[in-house]
Parts: C-alpha cells; structure tokens; sequence
C-alpha cells in the first residue's frame, strides 16, 4: 500500500512542475486522502500534514523497491527523503546494468548515479551484481567499477553477460586485476557467479588465500582458463562449499573425492555443464567409484547435468550407475543413450529431451518409469511416442508426475488411443486435468 502512495506522490510532484494548477487542486485532494491513510483514527491533531510522518523503516522498505533511477527522483522529493536515499541499508544490495544504447534494448545505470555510488556508497555495497549486455564497453565499465571497490567487503559478486561475448573479449589481465581487487579486499565472499569470464587459476588461489572460510557458492561455467586444477584447489580449501556449477572439462575423481571428504561439508547441488566445443570431441569418465564415495557423503545432493552434444559424443556417458537428478539434453540424443539413461540413472527427478528424432521412444520410456522411482517431471520436444505406451508410462509413474510437458505432435495415434481420447485417459492417471501443449500458430 505505501508504495502505491509513495510513487502516487511522486508523480504528484513531477506533475507540478508541468501544471501548477491543475496540479495544486490535486495535491490538496490527495494530501487529504493520505492523511486518512496514515491517521485512519482521524484523529492528527492541529498539526499540518506531512510525508515526514512516514516512518523511516517503512520508507526504507518502499525505496528497496525501487529502480535505481526512481530512488534518484524520491531523494528530491524532500529533505527526509534525501537523508533515507544515503542510508547504509539501502546500499547493500545493488545490481549496475551496463548497457550500450546503440546494441540493446535494456536499460542503464545513468553514469552519474555510478560515480555518485562509488563515492558515497562503497563501503556499503555487500550484495552487487553486474547486468552487462554482449559490447566489450560495458564489459570495460564492469571492470572499472569492480577496481574502485576497495574500501568495500562484497558477500555476493555476479557476472552476468545477457548475451556472449562479453567479458570473454577483454584483455585477461584487465579483467583479473579488477576481479582480483574484490578478492583480496573482501575476506567474507559466500556467493560468486563468474560465468563465461577469462577467470584462471592464479586468480582462484587469491579468491581461496581470502574468502576459504566463507565460500559457499561458486558459478564458473565456460571459464576456459581453469584447469582441473584449479577447481580442485578450491574443492581442497573451501571447506563450507555448497554449491558448486562448472563445465565438465574441469570434473575430475579426485575433484569429487575432495567434495567427499571428511573435512568438507556436505554439497547440496552440483551442475555440469558437457558442452561439445567441436563436432566428435573426446570426453573422458568418471569412476564410478567416484560417484558413490559423493553420494555417501552427500546423500541429498542435486546433481544437474545439461548435454549440449552430438550423438556420436555421448560414448563415455550413462555405461555405469550415475547419481544424476536433473537431466536436460539440448541436443538430439539417441534411443541408445535414453535407454542407457533408463538404466544408470535412478535417482533422476526431472527429464527434458529437446530432439530425438524419428524413432519411436516407447521401450525407452517405459525404462525410465520402470527403474526412475523418483521421477517427477519430464519434457519431450521433438520425439514421437506411441498414445499407448505413454499411457503407460504415466500409469506406472502415477501421480508422482508434478509436471508433465509433451508437444501433441509427439504423440503418434494407435491402434487404443486417439488425440482425442488420450488427455482423458491421462488424466485419470494423473488425478488432475491434463492436455498436451501445442505448438501456437502465428
């Protein structure tokens, strides 16, 4: 309620400035309905109204809410304001999007507003993401305002690049030195998310020699300039490492076996991204002894495994028991390598197949209901299946089945169930309404 008020009179105030007439009749009108709003007793005393009386926790609360531009336009609202827009608290949690006009569409952080951050707020500053889009400008910008950051102490850093490539097109030491300055001058970093940035081993050793006691959370993915060991490095050191996402080039036995040991808390979610650089690239295996001293010591943990890759790549993949919980192939990928799945993989929870082609998947299916007890969502794209072996494969999985995403054009009509028939009979297994998507026309 008091944002709706709180950006009402903004808009009060911006409309003064262009009708004073029309403008005062409906600042009075509504000063009395704000007045009803913060004295519902009615009972204010002779005093005039004022926005002063809003309490500043509350006011505090609304700024959060705000873009950073309209921050800047309530700080001039009045004096109180302008002391709430400096408060320490409202600095914490920030996020800078850097974005060149002429290439995107999004908005920017006015560069005014940046410099006035970097010299007022700094110090304030725990919580900061970067928002660039794919220029090496606005990658260069992140940089610069990542080196100023040394009078602050940074929880949480992500680099986020809505678009490659970004930060991959800067000099490597330009990058690491700005990124090396947040390392060494926060000492309390939880939470970094560096995806697809020339990140490398020698700026992980400072990222451990100062935040090893605090990590929990690490996002690398696509950082060609770390090598295995440098992942196990922090594996080895990071202790209270949670969660951790990196591409698969750099998963190792000993990596898991580090995650495994004693000394190391117990992981929660691990991501592997297995992305193909080049048409019929080789991949090496894991042990699956490997896989089990990680499931031993962290029963519960989610392992999440994106496939971007041709069919003749998935050789070394699912021939022994792995514990995968959420499996997405982004690619084409074979009956074989489903069927493999059907068998190797039964803790997966969740299942999406973008393409497969033109072969039928009922035996396939029918596997995975079998073997994946826990499985409780799926995505079939371009597939086919038969209307009665899906029916199937529902009915064995139950009601367990939370989400259930199939194209209509995957389902092939037979010889028990129509089109029209199935969603019925589906959705008696189920125990809810159920239709398939369908592909929208326009």
């Amino acid at each position: 309620m008091f944002r709706v008020l709180f950006l009402f009179h903004l808009r009060m105030k911006r409309r003064l400035s262009s009708d004073k007439e029309n403008s005062s009749s409906s600042c009075e009108e509504q000063t009395e309905f704000f007045k009803r709003v913060l004295h519902p007793s009615g009972d204010s005393g002779d005093q005039d109204f004022s926005w002063a009386w809003l309490p500043q926790e509350i006011l505090l609360r609304v700024l959060q809410c705000l873009s950073l531009l309209d921050r800047a336009f309530a700080s001039q609202v009045c004096r109180g304001w302008n002391q709430a827009f400096h408060m320490p608290e409202l600095w914490r949690c920030f996020e800078f999007e850097l974005n060149q006009p002429a290439s995107s569409y999004l908005k920017a952080t006015h560069p005014d507003l940046i410099k006035q951050i970097i010299q007022r707020h700094a110090s304030h500053l725990q919580y900061v993401s970067f928002k660039v889009d794919s220029s090496t400008e606005s990658a260069e910008a992140a940089c610069d305002i990542l080196s100023q950051l040394v009078n602050c102490s940074l929880k949480t850093l992500g680099l986020i690049s809505t678009a490659r490539p970004s930060f991959m097109e800067l000099p490597k030491s330009h990058f690491i030195s700005a990124l090396t300055v947040v390392f060494v001058n926060s000492k309390s970093l939880s939470s970094l998310k560096i995806d697809d940035t020339p990140v490398d081993d020698p700026s992980l050793k400072v990222l451990v020699a100062n935040n090893s006691d605090t990590l929990k959370l690490l996002k690398m993915s696509s950082c060609p300039h770390v090598s295995p060991a440098g992942i196990l490095c922090v594996a080895d050191q990071c202790h209270g490492l949670r969660e951790l996402a990196l591409n698969y080039h750099l998963l190792s036995d000993e990596l898991l076996l580090a995650l495994s040991s004693e000394k190391h808390v117990h992981l929660e979610h691990l991501r592997i991204d297995v992305v193909s650089e080049n048409p019929g690239q080789q991949f090496h295996t894991i042990k699956k002894s490997s896989w089990e001293a990680m499931v031993r010591h962290s029963p519960k943990f989610s392992l999440v495994m994106y496939f971007f890759l041709y069919e003749d790549e998935f050789g070394p993949f699912f021939r022994n028991e792995i514990p995968v919980t959420h499996l997405y192939f982004g690619r084409s990928v074979s009956k074989d390598v489903l069927g493999r799945v059907g068998m190797n993989c039964p803790r997966l929870i969740e299942l999406v197949v973008c393409a497969n082609g033109l072969r039928p998947l009922d035996e396939e299916l029918i596997r995975i209901a079998e073997r994946c007890k826990h499985l409780l969502a799926i995505g079939l794209g371009e597939c086919e299946v038969s209307c009665s072996a899906f029916v199937e494969f529902v009915k064995m999985c139950g009601r367990r089945l939370s989400q259930l995403s199939i194209m209509e054009e995957v389902l092939i009509p037979d010889h028990k169930y129509s089109l029209d028939e199935i969603h019925w009979e589906v959705s008696k297994h189920l125990g809810r309404v159920w239709f398939p998507d369908m592909m929208h026309t326009w």
